[in-house]
Parts: C-alpha cells; sequence; structure tokens
C-alpha cells in the first residue's frame, strides 16, 4: 500500500529531519510510528503527503512514485491526512465542514449525500448536532468532524497525527476505538501517537524513530512484550 524508501526530508535544504527513514504499511493495517517529540514522526507525514517535499529518497503508494506529489492530489489517489493541529473550519456547521471533504466530487449530490450519511452513522454525536458551528464543539468532537471529513472522499490511507492529544480520556478511547474499526472496513492507516502505550496497542506494526533514523521495528506482540525495557533502550 505505502513505501517509503530512504527518505531524508527537511524544511530547509541543507538541514534533514528525516536522515534515511524507511516504512512500509500494508493494506487494512494500522501502523504506528513512535518515538520521543521532534524526532521526525509529523515530518514523515507531512513528507507521504506531499506538503515537504524528500530531498533523497521516494514515496510509492500503490506501487505509483508519489514522491512530492502535490497534497491537493492525495484525496482523489485515495489518501488522506489528518494534522496535529485542529483543522475545523471553526464558523461553519459539522455538516459543512464534513462536505469540504467531498470537494473532489462536489457535483455528485447524490454520493456527497451518501458519504455523509455513512459519517453520520459512524458518529451518531454528530448527526444531533450537525447544525452546529465546529468551534463551539469540545476538542473529541472537533476530532470526529476532521476523522469524518478525511472519510468523505473514501480513502484506502489515512495518515492520522496524533489524534487523541490533549483529549479527555472518554474521546481519546472513541477515537482509538474508531481507527480500529476503519481498519476492521478495509482502510489502511498509518498513526503518530505520542502515547507509546496506546499506539502498540492498537497498531500491528510498530516502527520506533529517533533523531530522524530508524531505531526499531516490530509486532505488536513484540514490543509489548516488555515494553519498559524497550522504552529504555530508545531514550538511552
Amino acid at each position: 500500500m505505502l513505501k517509503v524508501e530512504n527518505v531524508f526530508v527537511g524544511y530547509h535544504k541543507d538541514i534533514n529531519i528525516l536522515q534515511g527513514v524507511s516504512i512500509e504499511v500494508g493494506k487494512a493495517q494500522l501502523i504506528s510510528v513512535i518515538g520521543p517529540n521532534g524526532v521526525g514522526k509529523s515530518t514523515l507525514l507531512k513528507a507521504v503527503s506531499g506538503f515537504i517535499r524528500p530531498n533523497r529518497g521516494k514515496v510509492f503508494y500503490e506501487g505509483e512514485d508519489i514522491t512530492g506529489m502535490n497534497p491537493y492530489m492525495a484525496p482523489a489517489r485515495g489518501l488522506t491526512y489528518i494534522p496535529q493541529r485542529r483543522s475545523v473550519f471553526p464558523y461553519l456547521t459539522i455538516e459543512e465542514n464534513l462536505m469540504m471533504g467531498a470537494w473532489t466530487f462536489r457535483r455528485d449530490k447524490v454520493r456527497i449525500r451518501r458519504k455523509l450519511e455513512e459519517n453520520y452513522a459512524r458518529f451518531p454525536n454528530l448527526s444531533e448536532k450537525r447544525k452546529a458551528m465546529a468551534g463551539f464543539l469540545s476538542g473529541g468532537e472537533q476530532r470526529m468532524v476532521e476523522l469524518g471529513r478525511s472519510l468523505m472522499a473514501d480513502p484506502r490511507l489515512l495518515l492520522v497525527d496524533e489524534p487523541t492529544a490533549g483529549l479527555a480520556p472518554i474521546f481519546a478511547r472513541a477515537i482509538r476505538n474508531k481507527l480500529v474499526e476503519l481498519k476492521g472496513e478495509g482502510k489502511s492507516i498509518l498513526l503518530v501517537e505520542q502515547n507509546i502505550r496506546d499506539a502498540i496497542a492498537i497498531a500491528d506494526y510498530v516502527f520506533v524513530l529517533d533523531l530522524g533514523k530508524n531505531k526499531a521495528e516490530g509486532t505488536q506482540e513484540q514490543f509489548a512484550t516488555d515494553l519498559k525495557d524497550l522504552v529504555k533502550a530508545w531514550l538511552f
């Protein structure tokens, strides 16, 4: 589904945040990327989605080289990105926010209505408040709007950056459970998550980054066996 090969990426040409990082995401897999703050986890998602062009290396999606593609092309290709910072349109309603995710097929009213109803079925509390301004929602509800908006385009791969950061435990748990459900529907998910324990608990496979490089990788079972010792090894 997704293959990142030996990418060097930075916000300035001569300064690479990522230094030779490689990862893979298979079909209907949930892959977690973990590591300390500032090691390049979010930068990795931006490089995949086209917001930053790698200085070296390649990004392949469904066998096609998409290195440095324009990010506006991603939804039409079946790839969506949910950034770490809140990205709702605060003065639009929930429904208007969701409809922004249907921009690539904005003239297909039947499809838009079908996708809206699918999302309201996924997030019943959004259905009840569909005419409410998104800026007045709780942080957890805004995350649901962002996830729903991403799903309007019917993506095959979702790039999700720290979706539970700053959320109350009940909303954090709901978001994690929803990601697991989406994987069960056949979606592939590349998840960046600061909560190491939760990231491992829902992942099929885990990549650890440290100082912009691959530090370790393995299955959920391998990482869950002795988490404390593994974390100590990454940090010291």
